[in-house]
């Protein structure tokens, strides 16, 4: 099925680290992309990042760079960033990194030096603050920008310690961005027969997944609070504790609401005027929740699920990494996968092409596992 990939003949060189850059690599493979993963001699930061291992590098690197071949160069030797830009200047369409800015610059990967000798080269730059202003060359990671962005000043329990989301959100996001720009200068490629540099960095994700907090400030001057599992804006959104553990209720209208209340036994609750409309409900929040909370609590998990499921109120458990691995539904999508028998499960492509999942791919290799590939490829094309 590999051929039949949207990407399959498209070559993407990456020289990304840790975990924003190799996932928008990891995308691109599955999407049927060659993808030459470039690592520095000591390897990819990930492949130390425990607790959990697996031949030898952490699982967070099998995760993220799997499909890929593995080559290590080290650029600050010359004869091995010659080889790099050899690859580029031969082989690549897209040229994908997460260096510091200015770093590309010095080892003459910059924009403006590759397109010298390749001019539709689509080229790739995750940054980290972003790539103009006071901070662009200022290093960061995921909960700094949770935390700088005002993610985390939304997220976790009134009056605790900010709280990071558990994923790595910030992360992920720039990388499926960065694979969004890529994948529009690849088609604008086609059109005008020119590169593009698609710039894409942690903070610019960040802020956009504060889309809708920042319009609420800029529109009443609120700056909003932490609500739990809640949120801002709708009420009832958020986990509730059942006798066995909590689930998770979401009306996002009245008429889901009165279901709500009829399914737990409190049809006036929907007729009473502090909660009939969302706005009501919103300035009562503490008590509509203590009163369905009390409700929910008479009975396990299990109990509500099918009782509001069968009264079409969107609800789900709150469930462990054990649950939702081993869930029918997750198995029905068939989203985990295994390239062999031997090998650990880990999750596809969240998209299928005309009903069918790109296969699993293969494992991540180790560092330098195909250099021999690169030289053979070199040697061919000289």
């Amino acid at each position: 099925m590999t051929s039949d990939l949207p990407l399959a003949g498209i070559t993407v060189v990456e020289l990304g680290d840790s975990a924003s850059a190799p996932f928008a690599g990891k995308i691109l493979a599955e999407l049927g992309a060659e993808v030459w993963k470039v690592e520095r001699p000591t390897g990819d930061s990930s492949r130390g990042w425990g607790p959990s291992m697996w031949q030898g590098s952490g699982a967070a690197f099998h995760a993220l760079n799997r499909g890929k071949r593995c080559i290590r160069i080290d650029i600050k030797d010359r004869e091995q960033l010659a080889t790099l830009h050899e690859l580029i200047a031969s082989r690549a369409d897209v040229f994908l990194h997460n260096l510091r800015p200015g770093s590309a610059a010095r080892y003459g990967l910059d924009a403006d030096s590759l397109r010298v000798t390749k001019p539709e080269l689509v080229y790739s730059e995750v940054g980290a603050f972003g790539h103009t202003g006071p901070m662009n060359t200022l290093p960061g990671y995921d909960p700094l920008m949770q935390a700088f962005s005002g993610i985390m000043s939304i997220t976790g329990e009134e009056g605790q310690a900010p709280v990071r989301a558990g994923v790595s959100i910030v992360d992920f996001g720039t990388g499926m961005w960065a694979v969004i720009g890529i994948l529009a200068a690849l088609f604008r490629r086609q059109a005008k027969h020119a590169g593009a540099t698609v710039n894409s960095s942690l903070l610019e994700t960040a802020i956009t997944w504060m889309s809708v907090g920042i319009a609420n400030y800029t529109a009443d001057g609120e700056i909003g609070g932490r609500h739990g599992s809640g949120v801002a804006f709708i009420v009832p959104h958020r986990a509730y504790e059942a006798a066995d553990g909590y689930l998770v209720v979401s009306c996002a209208n009245d008429a889901l609401f009165a279901r709500l209340c009829a399914a737990l036994g409190h049809p006036e609750w929907a007729t009473d005027c502090r909660f009939a409309t969302n706005a009501a409900r919103l300035t009562n929040r503490d008590e509509i929740d203590r009163l369905i909370g009390a409700q929910i609590l008479t009975h396990p998990r299990e109990h509500w699920k099918h009782i509001l499921q069968d009264a079409g109120i969107p609800v789900a458990p709150t469930q462990t990494t054990a649950e939702i691995v081993g869930h029918e539904q997750t198995h029905a999508l068939a989203i985990l996968g295994k390239p062999s028998e031997d090998d650990i499960a880990v999750v596809g492509l969240p998209l299928s092409f005309d009903g069918k999942r790109p296969p699993p791919l293969h494992s991540a290799h180790d560092i330098g596992a195909d250099n021999h590939r690169l030289r053979q490829l070199i040697k061919t094309e000289s």
